[in-house]
């Protein structure tokens, strides 16, 4: 398995590839582009003395609403013919440790949303299924954070970009898996260390290749984007104070803290 991750060290913003042996895990910084040429420098740091940043600086973020058969089923919802997505702007970006503050003078619920997110990998128009799996470069942890209550405060529209574009509620990181199968993955979220959501990413209307290759028909997905899958049952308003971990085994541990 192969992770990048961007990171924080001796006042340099870097990039490198995560590798862990007997010893701890420490990163390889590189020079040049993750997602063109670069090459290792040589330079190393143990994790602990790096600051982890967000992976990546995607120029947006789709995230998709009723992608999971068990999710529909609870909330009585069909299956789109087309995936729902919405799009995070790129100023609610953040990585992880990173606080996760209350929006001012906003009382209501604000609820996580743990996600597998897709990375891409180059420009990205018009393939197919069978051709998305060559534009992505690999998998993170995502936190789709809502500010719930202000989705439906006027009747005559939802607000899905105010509700999820408020500073640090686009959480993803810790870092990007590039070797994984997704269709083998399970997403599980433990708020205050109580799991509150555990779903299989193949329990999905659209596959993450699916997903790839049907956004890429309404829009140009460049690389570094990362689209949000959706999310099952189980997402939760958060209380003040709360540490939300999102898991995903092979892939890695996003941890905030709310309010």
């Amino acid at each position: 398995m192969s992770k990048w991750a961007r990171f924080e060290a001796q006042g340099m913003v870097c990039f490198g590839e995560v590798k862990t042996d007997a010893n701890g895990t420490t990163l390889h910084q590189h020079e040049g582009d993750l997602f063109g040429e670069h090459r290792p420098n040589g330079r190393q740091f143990p994790l602990e003395s790096v600051k982890l940043l967000a992976p990546c600086c995607p120029t947006k973020m789709p995230g998709l609403w009723n992608n999971f058969h068990e999710r529909a089923k609870v909330e009585n919802l069909q299956r789109p013919e087309h995936p729902l997505y919405f799009l995070k702007t790129n100023s609610c970006f953040a990585g992880p440790g990173a606080h996760i503050p209350r929006p001012a003078g906003y009382a209501g619920q604000v609820v996580f949303e743990g996600e597998l997110g897709v990375v891409i990998g180059k420009t990205c128009a018009g393939v197919s299924v069978e051709d998305a799996k060559n534009y992505i470069f690999g998998y993170t942890c995502v936190n789709d954070v809502t500010a719930r209550d202000i989705m439906r405060r006027d009747p005559a529209f939802v607000q899905w970009t105010r509700a999820k574009g408020f500073e640090n509620f686009g959480v993803f990181g810790p870092w990007i898996e590039t070797d994984i199968d997704p269709q083998q993955l399970r997403v599980k979220v433990e708020l205050a260390g109580v799991e509150k959501q555990n779903y299989p990413v193949s329990d999905m209307f659209c596959s993450p290749y699916e997903i790839v290759s049907l956004l890429s028909q309404d829009m140009t997905l460049n690389a570094g984007d990362v689209i949000a899958c959706g999310t099952s049952v189980g997402a939760c308003a958060m209380r003040d104070g709360d540490q939300v971990d999102v898991i995903i085994e092979g892939v890695g541990i996003l941890s905030n803290r709310f309010g």
